[in-house]
């Protein structure tokens, strides 16, 4: 039985008004399966591409901060113990920041964790 999931793609944006980005990692959420989850992975030299002035250790604690968040863990903070479609929707609400999520994008699938492994290495890698 398939199940419908959203998913967003979570985006390095160094310069919001260039509007120029690099996909840095994908978020998953199948309210059936009670699923939440997010994989990423910087990309050094493309992020350096794009400016000179990359840190990418901020960078990194930025999305294990999200990360906390969708998973729940105590590390998120006080966002962290909201309800999980909460989480979800406050982690891809629109931001003019350095890091946004791209609109959110609706699919079916039979295993969450493998769908957003599959979106992971299509849209990030």
């Amino acid at each position: 039985m398939k199940l419908e999931y959203e998913y967003a793609v979570i985006r390095f944006v160094p310069r919001v008004e260039r509007e120029e980005f690099v996909n840095v990692g994908v978020l998953l959420y199948c309210k059936r399966k009670r699923f939440a989850g997010i994989k990423w992975h910087v990309d050094k030299m493309r992020c350096e591409s794009f400016t000179s002035d990359f840190e990418e250790d901020v960078l990194i604690a930025y999305l294990e901060s999200l990360s906390n968040i969708c998973d729940g863990n105590g590390k998120g903070g006080k966002l962290a113990e909201l309800e999980q479609p909460e989480r979800v929707r406050w982690i891809t609400a629109n931001r003019s920041t350095w890091i946004q999520c791209s609109p959110v994008h609706v699919g079916l699938c039979i295993d969450p964790a493998e769908t957003l492994q599959q979106l992971f290495e299509r849209l990030v890698l």
